[in-house]
């Protein structure tokens, strides 16, 4: 294992934590009990790995081979249970908890597509999924909006990052850089989405148009 290989291990375990903190502060908006916010915390942090290795084909899924995942998410849900009441905005706290796993994982789940054999414009979905469904899988079970359907820019974030990441590496250029611009990428876009509200143009819609009754 290399020192890069070493440093995403750990990155690993970061963005699980932190997309299952993302997962505990929703089930503490709805006031869930301790088992609901580690139902909830694991749903966030494994839902989007899940989906992936599943249309990878690659079997076990990866928390199946790592099980101290899970109780990197387990702690991080016990954590919150009983640390929610000091966010003073615990949406806002989501929000930004929620777009550093965002980052991470649209970049991961895009090298893990490559590694496995994908094509380039698959390995970029394949990243987003990774990056997303998780949140969508949250959001539906505790009955909220799902974040990828709010006004700001969400899913092209983090297909941003993952093209960046892929571009650079058909370039030729290192893992280790690569990563680190694909995940500023979609952070950066994200973040500036949060705090200035960019979202792309929405539908219209125009009056329809009035067809004079015509006779034969």
């Amino acid at each position: 294992m290399t020192g890069f290989d070493t440093w995403l291990y750990w990155i690993d375990h970061a963005a699980i934590a932190v997309f299952a903190i993302s997962g505990a502060l929703v089930a503490s908006r709805k006031q869930m009990d301790a088992v609901g916010f580690i139902l909830i915390a694991i749903v966030t942090g494994f839902g989007g790995g899940t989906l992936r290795d599943l249309l990878l084909g690659r079997t076990p899924v990866f928390w199946l081979k790592a099980p101290e995942l899970v109780g990197v998410a387990v702690v991080a849900a016990v954590v919150v249970f009983f640390t929610a009441h000091l966010f003073q905005n615990r949406f806002r706290a989501l929000l930004w908890a929620d777009a550093v796993g965002l980052a991470i994982y649209a970049v991961l789940g895009a090298e893990i597509a490559l590694l496995a054999g994908a094509h380039a414009w698959a390995a970029v979905i394949l990243g987003v999924i990774t990056a997303t469904f998780g949140g969508i899988a949250r959001d539906v079970i505790c009955n909220e909006i799902p974040l990828i359907l709010r006004k700001e820019i969400y899913v092209t974030a983090a297909a941003a990052g993952a093209t960046v990441f892929i571009l650079l590496r058909l370039d030729g250029v290192w893992r280790e850089p690569a990563f680190v611009a694909g995940a500023l990428t979609c952070f950066a876009i994200r973040a500036a989405a949060i705090r200035f509200g960019w979202s792309l143009p929405g539908y219209r819609a125009r009056p329809g148009r009035d067809y004079p009754d015509r006779t034969e």
